[in-house]
């Protein structure tokens, strides 16, 4: 029977041939430095710059390192819950592919993990980067750490380490992997620590950061937060807005009514259509927030279906079969 291993690492890749061999030698004199037992989980995602056959080349000199490759690009939030469904070591480590995240940083993480931890995220505390990125990443991180009310500096650092039992409980989609801590706190792991980690220059390739993936994570992290308050209790959020709403268009509206009866025309005054607007709007709400208690919860636990095209493991080096289809 196969031993689980102590660690294992999930690399999420994308175009990123020129760094994975480097990238496995570093894990592995780290995990041999900390002497713990490892796999290294590489999922490629959709690569078209020869990456699987480096991955593939990696496999067969040392099963240790194994592959799951998507048939398209679909994110990194899809690589990494594909990834956390597929791992099986004691505890998870996730690094990002291009050699900016040290790998010699696990075996201090790991070791927090061991102290009693549930989640331990690196801090890129002196970061290597483009300065609209170092700036965009500050706001980023300002807004996650006032509307989560955890106290990390840097959610979106690559370099992160689980308790297994951690990651099978979260739902990463959409662009989800940014925002694990605060879906480890909802799902009830409040222990959460973070470590300053060493962030190196990129050796290899460019970055993959865009205007747009900060948008899409910034309406992401508005996602996170009205799900984890009030995705059991809609009614407190629609019908919190529906009353005040409501009790905000009858003031304006007594008030007026009261006017009006001292003889003050009011037909034509935009305070009345305002009254109304607000009432009508406060018994909308309202009524929505009843129909979500009905719902009572989004389904969130199929965030889709990932093709998967290939897949390594020690038993095989290549699977030939039909495409797989597999939800997480």
């Amino acid at each position: 029977m196969e031993k689980t291993p102590d660690i294992s690492v999930l690399v999420p890749v994308f175009n990123e041939r020129e760094s994975l061999a480097e990238l496995a030698g570093e894990i592995e004199a780290a995990c041999d430095l900390g002497r713990y037992s490892f796999e290294v989980l590489f999922v490629d995602d959709g690569s078209n710059d020869g990456s699987w056959d480096e991955i593939e080349r990696l496999h067969r000199d040392d099963p240790r390192f194994r592959g799951i490759r998507f048939q398209k690009n679909y994110g990194k939030s899809a690589a990494i819950a594909v990834g956390f469904q597929e791992v099986r070591g004691a505890y998870v480590v996730t690094i990002d592919a291009d050699l900016q995240d040290d790998p010699a940083e696990i075996p201090g993480l790991v070791a927090l993990l061991e102290e009693g931890y549930d989640l331990v995220s690196g801090w890129k505390k002196s970061r290597n980067d483009p300065v609209i990125k170092k700036i965009t990443s500050r706001f980023f991180n300002f807004t996650t750490r006032v509307v989560s009310g955890i106290k990390l500096h840097d959610f979106n650092c690559g370099l992160k380490a689980y308790h297994v039992n951690v990651v099978r409980q979260l739902k990463v989609y959409g662009e989800m992997h940014r925002h694990l801590p605060v879906l480890a706190k909802w799902e009830g792991f409040t222990r959460i620590a973070e470590k300053p980690v060493n962030h190196r220059a990129r050796k290899y390739g460019h970055t993959k950061f865009g205007l747009e993936r900060f948008i899409r994570g910034f309406l992401d992290l508005i996602s996170v937060f009205f799900l984890t308050r009030f995705a059991v209790r809609p009614m407190h959020f629609f019908g919190t807005l529906g009353t005040l709403s409501f009790v905000g268009g009858f003031g304006i509206s007594l008030y007026l009514t009261i006017e009006w009866m001292t003889g003050e025309p009011i037909g034509r005054r935009p305070l009345l259509f305002l009254g109304m607007l607000l009432i009508i709007l406060g018994v909308q709400l309202f009524s929505t927030g009843l129909l979500a208690e009905m719902i009572i919860r989004p389904r969130m636990e199929n965030p889709g279906a990932y093709q998967i095209r290939d897949r390594l493991d020690p038993v095989r080096l290549k699977d030939t079969s039909p495409q797989i289809s597999t939800s997480v």
